[in-house]
């Protein structure tokens, strides 16, 4: 069996994990699992609580583009990569309206950076379009619309001359998969610079990397005028891989689906729990 076909059985059995004895290979598991009761919206820029107002932003930037993901109609399940559907109906409000894949790789640090890497693509910035494989190996979409694709071998990775330049829409989905398959919260924590929870904004991301670990987004924010007090709303993908929905907050009926940053010490997802000094954001 060859070192390619070993590193895809790998992630097959260990998705959204790390194996330690392959740096290629940083997926995450699951520490638990807590059904809550929620409502369903029908927009991630929805109406914020009495007394705070939801933040705007130009229609260029990403955080308005995060604001204005689509949403499957109300009441739509989650659907893994397999069309199966996920039983835990109480953990989020809305499912973003994106194509996922049929291949058991779109998991959380995927789904987050796809959304970077689709607003960028949108936007036409694709020499920002880059990650790095948990190998430490950047990849850069440059390259990839050049035609130059990735030879892995073991743990070595390099770039080779494999077609004529192109940049279509099969091509940056391509590139999205080889970068879910070979990165993952452990490469994507040291990407990213930390953040503190004051100063949070959307696009941010809370993320622990390694195994276990788990990354979220922040796809909208509110804030109180009187007292700075932040509001955010959270959204993830999962394993196995599935659609980005809009979670609840488990810890506070009354809030929820936002999450307030008063004072966080702990933040409580229906599936997993962050420190507020896991918060950390893109850079380009």
């Amino acid at each position: 069996m060859n070192n390619s076909i070993t590193l895809y059985l790998l992630l097959i059995l260990f998705s959204c994990k790390q194996d330690v004895t392959n740096p290629l290979v940083d997926r995450q598991i699951p520490n638990h699992e807590i059904p809550r009761s929620g409502h369903q919206i029908d927009s991630i820029d929805l109406s914020a609580p009495q007394g705070y107002q939801i933040q705007k932003h130009s229609k260029d930037s990403y955080a308005h583009f995060l604001q204005n993901l689509p949403l499957k109609p109300k009441g739509s399940p989650i659907k893994y990569f397999d069309g199966r559907t996920k039983s835990y109906f109480s953990e989020y409000v809305a499912v973003i309206d994106l194509p996922i894949g049929n291949k058991d790789l779109h998991q959380c640090a995927d789904a987050v950076m796809r959304l970077r890497a689709d607003y960028l693509y949108q936007s036409e910035q694709y020499d920002k379009i880059h990650f790095n494989f948990t190998n430490g190996m950047r990849v850069d979409y440059t390259n990839w619309m050049q035609g130059k694709r990735i030879k892995v071998d073991g743990n070595k990775t390099n770039w080779y001359q494999a077609k004529e330049a192109s940049n279509t829409a099969e091509d940056y989905w391509n590139y999205l998969e080889q970068i879910w398959m070979y990165a993952g919260t452990l490469s994507l924590s040291k990407e990213l610079k930390p953040r503190a929870i004051e100063n949070i904004e959307i696009g941010d991301v809370f993320i622990q990397g390694g195994s276990p670990g788990h990354a979220i987004i922040v796809v909208n924010m509110a804030t109180q005028e009187s007292s700075g007090e932040k509001l955010i709303l959270l959204a993830q993908s999962y394993m196995p891989a599935q659609e980005i929905h809009i979670l609840t907050n488990p810890d506070s009926e009354n809030l929820s689906p936002w999450y307030s940053t008063k004072d966080l010490d702990q933040l409580i997802t229906p599936e997993w729990t962050f420190n507020a000094n896991d918060l950390k954001y893109f850079k380009n």
